[in-house]
């Protein structure tokens, strides 16, 4: 199974609130923090209390005790006063930061001017020191019952780091082109000129495109009439290679003047190396289709990971990070303890990365997936590096190994990377038939994995380390590796 596709879903639900809207300045004033989209009263009366935040959930909110309640509070820190807005919704209950009265020594100025408005990141109003403690202490907290661990691998410069991004599009009431991300829990469009998480190249190649919109007849869809034609630019930069792919996401195929758009885009930047046009025309949360055209190039890029080279397709997925995935592999590399003899199953292999990479270091590698796409750019990859110990096939990789198993085979190392809600009790199970010497889990997703780590600890496994890594600054999102042993 392929994690994390590039075609998943960016969009938020909610779509009675679909409207767009004009960029703002958001930046909060000096010592308080600014309110998060919509108060919570929704039109009914909320109740404000002057309340001090004694801790942080793991998806970087602050914590509140209120009349025998713990609630959530977007943007306020620990040992932080502040009034807060109160709705009940329900059985749930609606917080609302409206100022902080006492602000930490933690709290930093957001530098992007949509933050409070976008939600794309979470963790801006707050120091580099106190996100890396933040992502350990979720880290610990989870890995408590199994091993104290490593100090999280923090990034040097934690902007400009996503290697893919998309941008969408839309109108004005007076018929003026916008393009951006989504405000948070929205469809509307917040106009804007720069994600300082996202490449900066690929922010500038966004900008232009949008420019040049109104001279090519090129309207933006819109979701509520299904008319016009351009949903989304996907863009995909090779941080080591500087290769770039523009996708050109369409509801409909029929792009007149496409050979002239071409031309006059490439002329802004000749850097690009491919540009493709996605139709999509569906009514769906997905953004890209299942049709592409090439318009110019050969319709993939290929970047440098861990010294080897790997081609991307626009649906193929690749870590948003590179810079961060080496560090996260070179650990769970390290963690295999490969001496050039060991077999090694890659399960949700992807398109090969850290299979390939493992190859260097093992006897054999056993790549499966359960993506046919993926699986045929994993044997497209190991052809380009010249790696001769590495097969990949398509299919279950619980069943694979379960065959394996009853037909007497063995592995040495099983390495996993799950999707962000982790393997299942059949997938782990078959690990536990196989018998491995040694399990490195690679996760997105640290609560999955110590579930699942559970159940393997149950099962004849101990976790020997865990090395977390953060992966997504300025996000609550953070990565995680592990190693477990079969006891003898």
């Amino acid at each position: 199974m392929s994690k994390r596709k590039n075609n998943a879903s960016f969009k938020k639900s909610n779509k009675e609130q679909k409207q767009h809207g004009k960029k703002k300045n958001h930046t909060a004033p000096k010592n308080q923090a600014k309110p998060q989209g919509n108060p919570p009263n929704q039109g009914k009366e909320a109740v404000t209390a002057e309340l001090t935040c004694n801790g942080l959930a793991n998806d970087g909110k602050g914590l509140v005790d209120w009349e025998g309640k713990q609630l959530k509070v977007p943007y306020l820190l620990p040992g932080e006063t502040a009034e807060i807005a109160i709705m009940k919704k329900g059985k749930y209950y609606n917080t609302k930061l409206k100022r902080v009265l006492k602000p930490s020594k933690d709290r930093a100025k957001p530098p992007c001017p949509y933050y409070y408005d976008c939600g794309g990141c979470q963790l801006q109003h707050m120091n580099s020191s106190a996100q890396d403690q933040l992502k350990q202490n979720t880290v610990d907290h989870l890995m408590k019952p199994f091993v104290k661990p490593q100090p999280i691998m923090a990034m040097d410069h934690p902007w400009d780091y996503r290697n893919k991004n998309t941008m969408t599009f839309g109108l004005t009431r007076n018929r003026q082109i916008i393009g951006g991300l989504y405000a948070q829990n929205t469809h509307r469009i917040i106009d804007m000129d720069r994600c300082i998480i996202h490449d900066p190249k690929a922010d500038q190649i966004v900008h232009t495109i949008k420019g040049m919109m109104k001279s090519f007849k090129m309207i933006p869809y819109n979701e509520d009439s299904g008319q016009g034609f351009l949903r989304h630019v996907l863009i995909k930069v090779g941080k080591t290679s500087g290769e770039i792919m523009v996708v050109l996401v369409a509801a409909s195929p029929i792009f007149k003047g496409k050979n002239n758009f071409v031309k006059a885009l490439r002329k802004e930047h000749p850097e690009i190396s491919t540009i493709l046009l996605n139709i999509n025309d569906k009514d769906t949360s997905m953004v890209l289709g299942d049709q592409e055209k090439i318009l110019f190039g050969k319709g993939t890029i290929t970047d440098t990971l861990c010294g080897m080279k790997f081609e991307i397709s626009p649906k193929s997925f690749y870590q948003i990070n590179p810079a961060q995935t080496e560090k996260l592999y070179g650990r769970a590399v390290e963690m295999a303890e490969l001496t050039g003899k060991e077999t090694v199953i890659d399960a949700y292999c992807g398109i090969g990365t850290i299979g390939l990479i493992a190859s260097q270091k093992a006897g054999k590698v056993i790549g499966v997936e359960s993506n046919k796409d993926a699986v045929r750019d994993a044997i497209r990859n190991s052809k380009r590096n010249g790696v001769n110990n590495a097969r990949f096939y398509q299919g279950d990789a619980g069943e694979f190994m379960v065959q394996m198993a009853n037909h007497g085979e063995k592995a040495d190392v099983v390495i996993l990377d799950p999707p962000r809600n982790g393997s299942d009790e059949a997938f782990l199970s078959s690990v536990v038939k196989l018998k491995p010497k040694r399990v490195v889990y690679v996760s997105c997703n640290p609560e999955t994995q110590a579930r699942d780590m559970k159940y393997l600890v149950k099962n004849g496994y101990k976790v020997e380390e865990v090395q977390p890594v953060d992966m997504f600054p300025q996000t609550h999102h953070v990565e995680s590796v592990a190693k477990l042993v079969r006891k003898l």
